[in-house]
């Protein structure tokens, strides 16, 4: 009886106050929203964007090395075609699109 006794005048045990408390839901983060390129984008857009530099570079791969490059790169390729002297045509113009259009071109 004396223990009970004794056990009733003792304190309750403490709780450590350094708790953690639970972590909150994380929220799904949003990836921000790729750009929507096209052949009717200008060049140095296509080119800031890591899967548009892609697709120019594997399809036209001097592009970004022509010597009046600093003078065509706010044209679009679509706009570009009839000074390029027959190296923009019609069948690359196409090709360039449906690549630029999948979303499968890699991100940044």
């Amino acid at each position: 009886m004396r223990i009970l006794l004794l056990m009733a005048l003792l304190p309750a045990p403490v709780q450590a106050q350094n708790a953690v408390p639970p972590a909150a839901p994380q929220e799904k983060v949003a990836r921000p929203e790729r750009p929507s390129l096209s052949v009717d984008s200008p060049i140095e857009a296509i080119m800031a964007d890591p899967g548009g530099k892609a697709v120019l570079d594997a399809e036209m791969p001097s592009l970004r090395a022509h010597p009046a490059y600093e003078q065509f790169k706010s044209m679009s390729l679509r706009q570009l075609a009839p000074y390029s002297g027959g190296a923009i045509t019609d069948e690359k113009i196409a090709a360039i699109e449906a690549e630029l259009a999948a979303d499968d071109r890699p991100q940044g």
